[in-house]
């Protein structure tokens, strides 16, 4: 695990003051969650180096992030919804597992060609998914043609990667990485970890015969409209040079429950992206050497990414249809008024003075 400068440490100072508030604000929960139901499961289409697939998209209820249990990142509240003793038994976590089968029998004609799982970790954590339980959903999903795991660098190791390539998946793992600025990660985002963790990462991944899928994070708290578009086409092309990663998903922050993100809103100190700075994020990188998606989640609401509410529908079938078939020349099908608020905004908002316009 990569270890920041003594000086974060200080007490009231850097991650130490990060993590502080952090937990406060976690400590604040009070729901509880049954350890025998996935978090959340859904069906959907992903553009993969093999071509477009059904996806079946799990989300295990597990023990939580180790990172999110010291503090964690600033716009992450996941951890919120995971089991509150920190965590979950092999036969409950099978359990879940078959409760996301049920689901897709029922919503589905066939089975998905691709499987996505992911905890509010790290899938590869076997504090989160004990080794026993990470073999068996391999053998689960033995007959599907791909798989996509979710984890931190530090829990990427060739032997566990190894589980799923050696039952004929083809594997990939995904890595929150948010951006490829190490000061933006460190500072805005509070997560540990540098871009050669990253980089290592995907070593380890391809010693296993494994790909890697880049997670990025599109405008973290203390970054204006401007800065957020730039860091964004910056770590595209940052990751689509790492040996190894065929994919980068651009997704764009929103407000979630028990996060500083949280807080700034409510004091009108943050606001999600603009959907035009997605758009205009795909359409610059749509030649990088990499499949480039971007999937906004709560588009065209006051805590997810935005514009003015009357075309917010009209730009996501847009971005979804350039998910799928990398065509840029989509964007240029949708406009609307508040484009040129937008370009404004980009134009003349700064950290200090953000956000500009709602």
């Amino acid at each position: 695990m990569s270890q920041p400068s003594p000086e974060v440490y200080e007490s009231g100072r850097g991650m130490d003051a990060h993590n502080k508030v952090m937990r406060e604000l976690r400590g604040e929960r009070d729901e509880t969650y049954d350890p025998h139901e996935p978090t959340r499961v859904w069906l959907d289409e992903d553009n993969t180096p093999s071509g477009v697939y059904q996806s079946l998209t799990i989300i295990l209820n597990t023990g939580g992030c180790r990172w999110a249990r010291a503090g964690g990142c600033t716009m992450c509240g996941y951890v919120a919804e995971s089991v509150e003793d920190g965590s979950v038994e092999h036969e409950a976590l099978m359990d879940q597992i078959q409760v996301c089968l049920d689901h897709e029998a029922e919503e589905a004609e066939e089975k998905s060609g691709l499987i996505k799982i992911y905890t509010s970790g790290s899938f590869l954590d076997e504090r989160e998914v004990p080794a026993e339980t990470r073999k068996a959903i391999a053998e689960t999903f033995a007959d599907r043609e791909r798989i996509v795991v979710e984890s931190l660098p530090d829990f990427v190791q060739e032997d566990r990667v190894r589980d799923f390539v050696d039952v004929g998946l083809e594997t990939d793992v995904a890595v929150g990485l948010e951006t490829a600025n190490d000061r933006v990660r460190h500072d805005c985002v509070n997560k540990y970890f540098d871009f050669a963790d990253f980089e290592d990462a995907a070593l380890e991944a391809k010693e296993a015969d494994a790909g890697v899928k880049a997670y990025l994070l599109m405008k973290p708290p203390f970054l204006s409209e401007g800065e957020a578009v730039q860091d964004m086409k910056d770590s595209i092309r940052a990751c689509a040079d790492v040996e190894g990663c065929h994919t980068v998903s651009m997704n764009p922050c929103n407000v979630q429950r028990y996060t500083m993100v949280d807080q700034l809103h409510f004091r009108g100190g943050y606001r999600p992206p603009w959907m035009w700075s997605i758009c205009d994020v795909l359409e610059s990188t749509a030649d990088a050497d990499a499949i480039v998606v971007s999937d906004p989640v709560g588009h065209g609401s006051d805590r997810g990414p935005h514009n003015c509410g009357e075309c917010d529908d009209l730009v996501q079938e847009a971005i979804k249809d350039f998910d799928l078939r990398q065509d840029p020349s989509v964007f240029s099908e949708v406009s609307c008024e508040c484009e040129h608020t937008w370009e404004e905004v980009v134009a003349r908002e700064t950290s200090y003075n953000l956000p500009l316009a709602e």
